[in-house]
Formats: structure tokens, C-alpha cells, sequence
């Protein structure tokens, strides 16, 4: 009886360790061995590739969770996390790898909501984006660690003020007149920005990501849009909106209500009002990641600060995971609010690049290669626009509710002007093809 009570006690002990045992820092080996392991218990859901390499050659891996991993089913979202932009603020990095972790152990015990939301998302996590940065503010230790060590990249530029300011740019066309979304990059883009942001950049044209999250540390806070401000002195306290700036206050809220503490509002000496603020009325950055995803990309992104310490201790991990893990999970959900459809020609065919228009916002969308389409909305009714070259645009009435996306499909007929000029293109080809033919067959006549 006693060796058998001390065999359930070991086993007891060993259940004990093994749920603790992965709170703990995560040097950069420790990071991309909990990946595969993750990939290795749940293989038939995930995997694992690198959007690029770092200064000092380290992969940015991203580990996918999917009922379909290798390949982008349609009307199925795109969603991202990022974390560990700033080298030093690590708990974005251990809250995605307990993340992953969790998706994948919660997919093994049959949990619904998890399967769910697995089966219909692709999730896409990147713990860390500035693993050189981790790597120099770990050789601090949560004790020396300030400010500045580890939170730069390995050419000491700070990567959450290193993307293309598409701020100015889009500033401008408010008053002037331009597009709306989808910005070009400026002439000289690439000789300003560091590998690591390249690798984001490349990352952002390969996937239509719809929702996005940047993990950060220093405060305890849900940031939206726009982190700069318009005109005036950089760093005048101005709110600097979108044309969504209510729904990105409602993704904000979506977070900080459902994190444990992070809507109470008093946090690390500060105050932020339902925990959420608009990022240039609380502090204005140019050539953050958060407005480049907004204005390049489909994606609406916004920035989490988790924690009052950017460099917290070990024994502390376990409870900011409690903290955090139904916010990330609630977030992720969000994904599937708005509406979403197809956009096909007369034959059923995807029209790729399609722009979406919604009354009333300034901010479009454009469908995906296989003519797939996202649009965030708020719960109420909106008149959307679909349109495309060549083809005659489209406008419907969609109802939006608060939980699932509504499916809002378009197909659009041909402009009959597109249609002569095919015709004429097709004949004229078969025109050059006769006169190749006449004058091979006349070659070889000749060289009879």
C-alpha cells in the first residue's frame, strides 16, 4: 500500500512539473525546441516554417495552426501574432509559446471551442521578431535589465521604428485625394529597413492576414490606430483616428475586458480608460508596424502592452499566462466578425484584387488570390461595393451580427468593352499566327 501510495505520489509530482515546467525563460534553442515539439504532438494541425533570418543569422520562425495547414482553404481567415519586437520585452515571446502549447494540447483533449476555432482560422504565431535582441537582454538578466539592453535589433535600430512611413503618405491623400488603402512603398524603402523587417514585409504580400496582434511590455494597455500623429510637433498628445476607429476600439476592448486585469484601467501607475488607448493621443511613434499593416495590407493590427515589467522574473510567468490566455484566445475570435465572401466573374471564376468598398468608411479591402475576401464590421447593416478592372462593379445590402461573419458574395459581369477588346486580341493573334504560317511555309518553299 505505502509503495503504492508513494508510486501515485511520484506521479502526482511529475504532472505538477510538467505543468510548470515550460514557465521559464526561453533562450533562442529552448524557443525552437518547444516549436517542434509542439509540431511533433500535433503534426496533423501545424507547421512550422521562417519568414527570414535576423542580423546575427537566426530564423524568425512562425509556427500554423490549421485543419489544413500547408495550403490557404478559401473564405478561411488569416489571422497572426507577433511578439518580442523589442528584444528586452519578453513576456509577448513566453505568452506565444505557452500559446501555442495550449492550442495544441486543448486540440488533443477534444475542447470545442478550440477545435473550433482551429478547423475554421489559420492561426499564425511568431514569438519572436528580434530573437538577437532576446539573446543580448537575457545576458542581462531580469535584474540589470533596463530600458535600452536587448531592445534593438543587432544593428541597434529599434524594428517597432523601422517600416516605411505610409502615415505621411496617407495623411496627405485625406486631403488631397488618393487611395485609401494599399499604399505603394516609397522609392527608397529597402535601404532603410533591417532584415527582421524585410522578413515582415515579404511575410505580409505571402498571406491576407485580416487580424493581427504585436505583443509588447512597459504597460498594461490595448494600443489601436493611429500610433502618429497628424501635423503639429511629433510629440503633442493629439487622437489620431481611423476611418475604423470604432471597431478598432472595440478589438482593444475585446482584449483588455477579456484579460484579467488589464480593463480595471490602473496599471503600473498609469490610467487608460477600459484599459484601451488610441496610440497617438498616449504616445506618438512614426514607423511602427501597427499603422504599416493598415495601410499596406489588409490586416487591422494592434499593439498589446502586457506587463509592467519588460523583463519579468520566471515565477512570475505562470500567472501573466493566466492573465493573458482567454484575451488571446477571445482576440483570436475576432477574426470571424465582420463579413466575407467570394469575388467570381460570370463562370464562377476568382477575381483576385478586387477592391471591397463599405459606405460610409474610408478604408477598402481587396480579395485575395482566389478571389476570396475578409471586411471587419461592426454588428449593423452597410452598403458594400465590390469592384475590379474590366468588370462592372456591384453593390449589396449586408447585415452584419455579433458573432459569425456574414457571407456577402459577388460576381461580376464583364465590361463589354473588355470583352471587344479580347475578341479583337484573340483574332489578331490568329492573324500573325496565319502570316507566321504563310511565311514558314514560303521559307520552306524557297529552300526547295
Amino acid at each position: 500500500m505505502a509503495l503504492g501510495l508513494w508510486s501515485l505520489l511520484k506521479l502526482f509530482l511529475l504532472c505538477k512539473v510538467a505543468d510548470s515546467v515550460n514557465f521559464f525563460h526561453h533562450r533562442y534553442d529552448d524557443l525552437v525546441r518547444a516549436l517542434y515539439n509542439v509540431q511533433n504532438q500535433c503534426p496533423d494541425i501545424t507547421r512550422i516554417y521562417s519568414i527570414g533570418t535576423s542580423v546575427e543569422e537566426r530564423q524568425l520562425y512562425v509556427i500554423q495552426f490549421s485543419g489544413n495547414p500547408e495550403i490557404h482553404d478559401l473564405l478561411e481567415p488569416e489571422f497572426k501574432y507577433v511578439g518580442n519586437i523589442h528584444g528586452n520585452e519578453l513576456l509577448g515571446r513566453e505568452l506565444l509559446i505557452q500559446l501555442a502549447e495550449f492550442l495544441c494540447e486543448e486540440y488533443r483533449n477534444n475542447n470545442e471551442r478550440i477545435t473550433r476555432l482551429i478547423q475554421t482560422t489559420r492561426i499564425h504565431i511568431l514569438p519572436s521578431m528580434n530573437p538577437d535582441g532576446y539573446e543580448n537582454a537575457a545576458e542581462q538578466g531580469p535584474d540589470r535589465n533596463g530600458y535600452l539592453p536587448g531592445r534593438s535589433n543587432g544593428h541597434h535600430a529599434d524594428l517597432n521604428r523601422n517600416f516605411p512611413d505610409l502615415n505621411a503618405v496617407m495623411y496627405d491623400n485625406e486631403k488631397y485625394g488618393g487611395p485609401n488603402h494599399h499604399l505603394p512603398l516609397p522609392d527608397d524603402w529597402m535601404a532603410l529597413i533591417k532584415p527582421e523587417t524585410l522578413a515582415i514585409i515579404k511575410w505580409l504580400k505571402n498571406y491576407n492576414f485580416v487580424l493581427s496582434a504585436n505583443l509588447h511590455s512597459g504597460a498594461v494597455v490595448a494600443n489601436y490606430p493611429y500610433d502618429k500623429i497628424k501635423g503639429g510637433r511629433f510629440f503633442r498628445a493629439s487622437y489620431t483616428s481611423t476611418p475604423d476607429d470604432a471597431l478598432f476600439k472595440e478589438l482593444a476592448k475585446t482584449y483588455s475586458y477579456a484579460h484579467g486585469w488589464m480593463h480595471t484601467g490602473y496599471n503600473c501607475e498609469d490610467f487608460f480608460e477600459e484599459g484601451i488607448a488610441n496610440g497617438a493621443i498616449w504616445f506618438s511613434t512614426y514607423k511602427g508596424m501597427q499603422d504599416f499593416n493598415y495601410l499596406y495590407t489588409n490586416c487591422f493590427e494592434i499593439t498589446l502592452e502586457i506587463s509592467c515589467e519588460k523583463f519579468p522574473r520566471e515565477e512570475k510567468l505562470e500567472q501573466e499566462w493566466h492573465g493573458n490566455r482567454e484575451a488571446l484566445i477571445t482576440y483570436i475570435e475576432k477574426v470571424h466578425q465582420g463579413i466575407k465572401g467570394m469575388i467570381t466573374d460570370e463562370n464562377g471564376n476568382g477575381i483576385a484584387n478586387a477592391v471591397i468598398s463599405v459606405s460610409g468608411i474610408a478604408h477598402d479591402v481587396t480579395s485575395g488570390e482566389g478571389g476570396d475576401y475578409f471586411r471587419l464590421l461592426l454588428p449593423g447593416t452597410y452598403e458594400v461595393t465590390a469592384s475590379a478592372e474590366g468588370y462592372y462593379s456591384k453593390t449589396l445590402s449586408a447585415t452584419v451580427g455579433p458573432a459569425n461573419a456574414t457571407l456577402v458574395h459577388f460576381q461580376l459581369k464583364q465590361q463589354k468593352a473588355t470583352i471587344e477588346s479580347r475578341i479583337l486580341n484573340r483574332n489578331h493573334k490568329k492573324n500573325l499566327e496565319g502570316i507566321m504560317a504563310d511565311f514558314t511555309s514560303w521559307r520552306t518553299h524557297e529552300n526547295l
